[in-house]
């Protein structure tokens, strides 16, 4: 089995354990109407999502470039990771309204049955099994997909035990607790849909994906380049650095001699960004 593949079923196992947490949860949620346990669902569909998007990846980063997209597919995760910051936002907006609307005056859901708090529970083990594998599978498979999926779903442990406590509070009579911790897991959402942002809109509008001077100097240090006149540098999702130079050679220079400095530029600018960019060199008479 190839490492895409090993890691797509790996992926795809996760993906079936989070969705019987999502619906355990939900159900949980619908039977206690507690706010909490709701924002608990919301951030376990959170790590579903994320597990979908990284198959989607995964499958689009073994087509690798085509005729349509020269650059890559890595844009289909970051419009599918913003799609998960709209879902994240309403997430949130619908957590601080029931807390207000407690906070109202508007009365508290009934306390929980024991067989619910249980049952709540048990979505944990279920999270810490897939933390476990997966942490184990991105060892063998060296994958920081996996390793920081495997991150990710850890977090999740954190709000399911706000969720359990909330409702160990509610059973003894003190549902007060629920609109506060419920503000605490739309912070946790928040954030994460903070870090997303954070990752991806650089993206989408080109932000600089390395520091110029730094393409410039490896540049001019191939001999026969005389000076740098425009560095222009852009990253993808992947990490993966793409880096335009126009260099000036003297204007006496053969063709065929352009073309191998233009060459051992770009080996040279590749090596300064860790190897693996792709670098297009321009080349003008000075």
């Amino acid at each position: 089995m190839s490492r895409s593949a090993g890691i797509q079923r790996t992926l795809a196992l996760i993906l079936g354990l989070n969705a019987i947490v999502v619906a355990v949860k939900l159900v949980v949620a619908l039977r206690t109407g507690n706010l909490t346990v709701l924002g608990a669902t919301f951030e376990s569909f959170l790590d579903a999502a994320n597990n979908i998007i990284a198959m989607v990846v995964v499958a689009l980063a073994a087509r690798g470039p085509d005729d349509d997209h020269p650059y890559g597919h890595d844009k289909f995760e970051t419009v599918g990771a913003l799609g998960i910051v709209v879902f994240l936002s309403i997430s949130c907006y619908e957590l601080l309204r029931g807390a207000a609307s407690r906070w109202m005056g508007a009365p508290a859901p009934p306390a929980p049955a024991m067989g619910e708090i249980l049952l709540l529970a048990s979505t944990a083990l279920i999270n810490v099994a897939v933390v476990l594998y997966e942490k184990r599978e991105a060892a063998r498979l060296k994958s920081p997909l996996l390793a920081a999926d495997a991150a990710h779903t850890g977090g999740d442990l954190f709000v399911t035990g706000l969720a359990v406590a909330s409702l160990l509070t509610a059973r003894i009579g003190l549902s007060w607790t629920d609109p506060f911790l419920a503000v605490l897991v739309a912070g946790v959402i928040a954030h994460s849909g903070w870090q997303i942002l954070r990752v991806t809109v650089p993206v989408l509008v080109d932000e600089r994906g390395a520091d110029a001077e730094r393409i410039a100097a490896a540049a001019c240090r191939v001999d026969g380049v005389t000076g740098c006149r425009l560095v222009r540098s852009r990253t993808i999702s992947s990490g993966l650095v793409f880096a335009d130079v126009t260099i000036t050679v003297a204007g006496d220079v053969r063709v065929a001699d352009s073309h191998t400095i233009a060459d051992q530029v770009e080996d040279s600018v590749r090596a300064a960004l860790g190897g693996t960019a792709d670098v297009t060199v321009h080349v003008e008479p000075s």
